[in-house]
Protein backbone atom coordinates (compact mmCIF):
# COMPACT_ATOMS: atom_id res chain seq x y z
CA UNK A 1 0.00 0.00 0.00
CA UNK A 2 2.62 2.02 1.39
CA UNK A 3 4.82 1.32 -2.08
CA UNK A 4 1.84 1.70 -4.72
CA UNK A 5 0.90 4.81 -2.86
CA UNK A 6 4.31 6.68 -2.95
CA UNK A 7 4.94 5.77 -6.90
CA UNK A 8 1.24 5.36 -8.58
CA UNK A 9 -1.06 7.46 -7.10
CA UNK A 10 1.15 9.81 -5.76
CA UNK A 11 -0.95 10.04 -2.17
CA UNK A 12 -1.04 7.90 0.52
CA UNK A 13 -4.61 6.13 1.08
CA UNK A 14 -7.13 7.23 3.81
CA UNK A 15 -7.00 3.72 4.69
CA UNK A 16 -3.16 3.92 6.05
CA UNK A 17 -4.02 7.18 7.86
CA UNK A 18 -6.90 5.42 9.69
CA UNK A 19 -4.04 2.29 10.10
CA UNK A 20 -1.74 4.95 11.45
CA UNK A 21 -4.20 6.55 13.89
CA UNK A 22 -5.39 2.63 15.61
CA UNK A 23 -1.46 2.21 15.40
CA UNK A 24 -0.68 5.24 17.72
CA UNK A 25 -3.91 4.93 19.91
CA UNK A 26 -2.62 1.55 21.19
CA UNK A 27 0.83 2.54 21.32
CA UNK A 28 0.11 4.98 23.81
CA UNK A 29 3.68 6.77 23.64
CA UNK A 30 4.53 8.62 26.76
CA UNK A 31 4.40 11.77 27.14
CA UNK A 32 2.53 11.67 24.36
CA UNK A 33 3.09 14.06 21.37
CA UNK A 34 1.29 17.14 20.97
CA UNK A 35 2.60 18.03 17.14
CA UNK A 36 2.86 16.19 13.98
CA UNK A 37 5.95 16.82 11.33
CA UNK A 38 8.40 14.89 8.67
CA UNK A 39 10.98 14.29 7.11
CA UNK A 40 11.06 16.35 3.54
CA UNK A 41 11.65 15.31 0.37
CA UNK A 42 12.71 16.91 -2.67
CA UNK A 43 11.76 13.71 -4.78
CA UNK A 44 8.38 14.12 -3.33
CA UNK A 45 7.87 17.03 -1.65
CA UNK A 46 3.48 17.17 -1.08
CA UNK A 47 3.69 13.29 -0.40
CA UNK A 48 4.71 12.70 3.21
CA UNK A 49 3.77 16.10 4.27
CA UNK A 50 -0.25 15.39 2.79
CA UNK A 51 -0.08 12.47 4.75
CA UNK A 52 1.34 13.54 8.30
CA UNK A 53 -1.04 16.70 7.95
CA UNK A 54 -4.14 14.23 7.30
CA UNK A 55 -2.46 12.07 10.33
CA UNK A 56 -2.40 14.90 12.66
CA UNK A 57 -6.11 16.25 11.90
CA UNK A 58 -6.74 12.88 13.09
CA UNK A 59 -5.32 12.97 15.74
CA UNK A 60 -6.44 16.52 16.88
CA UNK A 61 -2.96 17.96 17.34
CA UNK A 62 -1.33 20.69 14.94
CA UNK A 63 1.09 19.86 11.84
CA UNK A 64 4.25 22.18 11.46
CA UNK A 65 6.98 21.90 8.73
CA UNK A 66 10.17 22.36 10.74
CA UNK A 67 12.35 20.37 8.43
CA UNK A 68 14.30 20.88 4.85
CA UNK A 69 16.13 19.24 2.71
CA UNK A 70 19.18 21.27 1.76
CA UNK A 71 20.39 19.74 -1.23
CA UNK A 72 19.77 16.59 -3.46
CA UNK A 73 21.70 13.36 -2.39
CA UNK A 74 21.38 9.50 -4.00
CA UNK A 75 18.97 7.40 -2.22
CA UNK A 76 19.71 5.63 0.96
CA UNK A 77 18.89 2.27 -0.50
CA UNK A 78 22.28 3.23 -3.15
CA UNK A 79 24.44 3.10 -0.42
CA UNK A 80 26.84 0.22 0.00
CA UNK A 81 26.91 0.35 4.01
CA UNK A 82 25.69 2.09 6.82
CA UNK A 83 29.25 4.51 7.24
CA UNK A 84 27.88 5.61 3.32
CA UNK A 85 24.50 6.15 4.74
CA UNK A 86 25.30 8.09 7.72
CA UNK A 87 27.88 10.69 5.59
CA UNK A 88 24.94 10.67 2.79
CA UNK A 89 22.56 12.44 5.05
CA UNK A 90 25.23 14.65 7.29
CA UNK A 91 24.20 17.58 6.49
CA UNK A 92 21.61 17.43 4.31
CA UNK A 93 18.71 18.28 6.84
CA UNK A 94 18.20 21.72 8.41
CA UNK A 95 15.57 23.13 10.33
CA UNK A 96 13.87 26.15 9.34
CA UNK A 97 11.84 27.50 12.08
CA UNK A 98 13.94 29.76 14.98
CA UNK A 99 11.75 28.21 17.66
CA UNK A 100 10.07 25.12 17.35
CA UNK A 101 6.62 24.11 19.27
CA UNK A 102 7.04 22.88 22.32
CA UNK A 103 6.28 19.56 23.45
CA UNK A 104 6.87 16.03 22.19
CA UNK A 105 6.53 15.18 18.47
CA UNK A 106 5.89 12.78 16.26
CA UNK A 107 8.25 12.48 13.16
CA UNK A 108 6.73 10.52 10.23
CA UNK A 109 8.46 9.61 6.97
CA UNK A 110 7.28 6.99 4.22
CA UNK A 111 10.02 4.44 3.29
CA UNK A 112 12.92 3.71 5.48
CA UNK A 113 16.19 2.73 3.73
CA UNK A 114 18.70 3.16 6.66
CA UNK A 115 16.88 4.91 9.91
CA UNK A 116 20.10 7.23 9.28
CA UNK A 117 17.41 9.78 8.20
CA UNK A 118 15.22 9.60 10.99
CA UNK A 119 18.37 9.78 13.62
CA UNK A 120 19.53 12.40 12.10
CA UNK A 121 15.93 14.63 11.79
CA UNK A 122 15.55 13.73 15.41
CA UNK A 123 18.88 15.05 16.11
CA UNK A 124 18.40 17.99 14.71
CA UNK A 125 14.59 18.33 16.25
CA UNK A 126 15.68 17.79 20.21
CA UNK A 127 19.07 20.12 19.54
CA UNK A 128 16.61 22.92 18.39
CA UNK A 129 14.86 22.54 21.32
CA UNK A 130 11.65 20.24 20.56
CA UNK A 131 10.69 17.60 23.40
CA UNK A 132 10.96 13.81 22.80
CA UNK A 133 10.52 12.24 19.80
CA UNK A 134 8.66 9.50 18.29
CA UNK A 135 9.94 8.26 15.00
CA UNK A 136 7.16 6.47 12.49
CA UNK A 137 7.90 5.14 9.24
CA UNK A 138 5.16 3.72 7.08
CA UNK A 139 7.56 0.86 5.43
CA UNK A 140 10.72 -0.32 6.06
CA UNK A 141 12.47 -0.68 2.30
CA UNK A 142 14.37 -3.90 2.67
CA UNK A 143 17.36 -2.54 1.34
CA UNK A 144 19.41 -2.99 4.38
CA UNK A 145 22.94 -3.84 4.26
Amino acid sequence: MVRHGKYHDRCFPDELVTACEILLRQWNPQPAPVWVTCVPSLRHPVLVPDFAARLAARLGIPFHIVLEKTDNRPEQKTMANSTQQARNIDGSLAITEEHLPAGPVLLVDDMVDSRWTLTVAAWLLRSHGSGQVFPLALALTGHEK
